[in-house]
């Protein structure tokens, strides 16, 4: 079985603004098959402590706004992983980590190795820093 690339992201929120506004866009990504969730961990962080609760441990109200989608849970968010983003986060907040495979690559991937094609290099660079570079430019062209 052939692999897309997988991608680690951990995303914030203050707990007390939760809207759960991102998970629509998720669930299209995740419903037209551009990328599958492989694994996602809640962290909930206060007063200096955290939790963090497999999607199986969510309460049954959570559970049902992550149900659609279709997480697999494979386990590869391993606990030092937790322990690095539970310090990093602020108090009051709570955190999604997901680790998601982009199914639209492996297509073009296998055709590019089959072509002879030669991964070289990969590099993701974060959309803060495209949105910034990309109003800089656009600056000084007015």
């Amino acid at each position: 079985m052939t692999y897309g690339p997988v991608d680690f992201i951990a995303l914030e929120f203050k707990t007390d603004q939760l809207t759960g506004e991102s998970l629509p866009a998720l669930l299209e990504l995740v419903e037209k098959q551009i990328v599958r969730i492989i694994d996602l961990v809640i962290i909930q962080k206060e007063d200096g402590g955290y939790r963090a609760l497999e999607i199986e441990e969510l309460a049954p109200d959570i559970l049902a706004i992550f149900d659609p989608l279709d997480v697999e849970i494979s386990g590869i968010i391993q606990v030092e992983d937790i322990e690095i983003i539970a310090e990093a986060m602020e108090d009051n907040t709570t955190a999604a980590l997901l680790l998601f495979e982009n199914l639209w690559a492996i297509k073009f991937g296998d055709a590019a190795f089959r072509s002879g094609g030669r991964l070289v290099m990969f590099d993701r660079i974060p959309f803060e820093v495209v949105n910034e570079t990309m109003e800089i430019f656009a600056q000084a062209e007015a």
